[in-house]
């Protein structure tokens, strides 16, 4: 089957290469001219385990090509997906005008029936607007077949998306006609051989079933910050209670690790676009306007111990980071708690040395010159006043921790992640300070 896919960002790459792996043959389309003359050289635009060695050995096959032609890419495609950005817009909705502008360029270029599925994020009701751009531009081109619109949401963890594509939980499709049932039936056939389930449902559903899955994983996040920082007042420890609610199966241990926050492409943008659509029609989503109040509470934690620990007046300190991107295997920098780290801890007068093994170069982008970066984690460490651990990736797992010691100029350790332990972080001479521990 042919495919086309719109944008070359995390999703349609990763949609794009996983679909030419078992055999599709896949063009992915992007505007931009760099982007496109880089993956043909196979400079990815993103950091994400597997994936190269996905796109080299699919390009080199012929199976995957790149393009920034969608009229050129389209031609005898029985599928096209969008998967452009939906960036919030000033007031938090999702702005549309990315996908609107792909839909109607399908219609204007497309020469047959296909399927045109909407792989971005977008809120619900989207898939009218989308046919009703298609539907304008094949009406003035009084061309004689249609075009149907599906909705396929993406559920891909970075830092786990090749196997998210390949081995999923699940595959929600929302449709609204039995020939693009038959075609996306085909389409993900490689991908339920193992009994991985897909779901065929009306596209409204389709739509809402992204964001609530989003809003859901967040919920769960804020809930676990907000008792980890209860548990510090009430001297519990939150990772014995994480591990006794944990072991319910009606609660589960995904997401209620305590740490700095949640960030990233999804969780933040789609909680803003939920409630703010959700408001448009008159209903307040108490839950999540609370969910997302907590977890800009929860970015300045570890601010507010260090100011605990040496005053509001920081200057002369010096801080080390651990990690910058917004979570392990992964480069995004995306509403990373690590920014506003660097911004109170910098409007407070403390310098900064960060190291991360794969996000400083997206780092610069974002934070620039407001801090300084290292090439490894001990150089880092140098003359700092403490270690602030923010993002858990598995080279910090455990550490040399007589070099640490030797490295800082204060044995002091915040770890915004709880991935150490205090007991032993205090058998090696550190003063220790995790989320929601005694």
């Amino acid at each position: 089957m042919k495919v086309t896919v719109v944008g070359t960002g995390y999703v349609g790459l990763v949609t794009g290469a996983c679909l030419a792996d078992v055999g599709m043959r896949v063009t992915c389309v992007d505007t931009d001219h760099d982007k496109i003359t880089n993956l043909k050289k196979g400079i990815l635009p993103i950091y994400e385990p597997g994936l190269k060695d996905i796109v080299d050995r699919n390009f080199k096959s012929g199976r995957l090509n790149f393009s920034t032609s969608l009229k050129d890419a389209i031609s005898e495609s029985k599928v096209a997906f969008i998967a452009v950005g939906t960036p919030p817009g000033e007031d938090g909705s999702a702005d549309l005008k990315y996908v609107l502008s792909v839909a109607s360029e399908i219609g204007m270029y497309s020469n047959g029936y296909l399927v045109s599925v909407t792989k971005s994020t977008v809120p619900v009701g989207t898939a009218s607007k989308v046919k009703n751009a298609i539907n304008g531009e094949l009406q003035r081109r009084k061309v004689e077949f249609s075009i149907d619109v599906a909705s396929n949401p993406e559920f891909l963890k970075e830092g786990a998306a090749i196997d998210d594509f390949m081995k999923p939980d699940r595959i929600v499709c929302g449709v609204d006609s039995e020939q693009a049932k038959s075609i996306l039936n085909t389409l993900f056939k490689p991908f339920i051989l193992n009994g991985h389930p897909l779901l065929f449902m009306d596209i409204p559903s389709a739509e809402m079933t992204k964001y609530a899955a989003n809003a859901m994983l967040a919920t769960k996040i804020s809930f676990i910050n907000d008792i980890a920082n209860l548990c510090e007042l009430t001297g519990a420890d939150v990772n014995n209670v994480r591990k006794g609610i944990g072991s319910d199966v009606r609660i589960g241990n995904s997401f209620i690790y305590p740490g700095i926050g949640y960030g990233g492409s999804c969780f933040p943008k789609d909680v803003k676009a939920l409630v703010k659509s959700s408001a448009a029609l008159g209903h307040k989503l108490r839950i999540l306007e609370a969910v997302e109040d907590v977890n800009n509470n929860q970015k300045t934690i570890l601010i507010k111990k260090i100011i605990k620990k040496f005053g509001e007046d920081l200057k002369g300190k010096h801080f080390a980071f651990w990690g910058l991107s917004f979570k392990p295997e992964t480069d995004d920098m995306r509403e990373a708690p690590s920014i506003v780290m660097v911004d109170e801890l910098t409007k407070r007068g403390a310098t900064v040395c960060a190291y991360d093994p794969e996000a400083i170069h997206e780092a610069k982008k974002i934070i620039g010159e407001k801090i300084t970066y290292s090439k490894d984690a001990y150089s880092a460490l140098k003359n700092a006043d403490a270690l602030l651990l923010l993002t858990e990736w598995r080279e910090f797992r455990s550490p040399d921790w007589k070099k640490v010691k030797d490295e800082l100029k204060s044995p002091i350790l915040f770890d915004g992640r709880n991935i150490y332990e205090s007991s032993e972080l205090s058998s090696n001479g550190f003063i220790y300070a995790g989320i929601g521990v005694k």
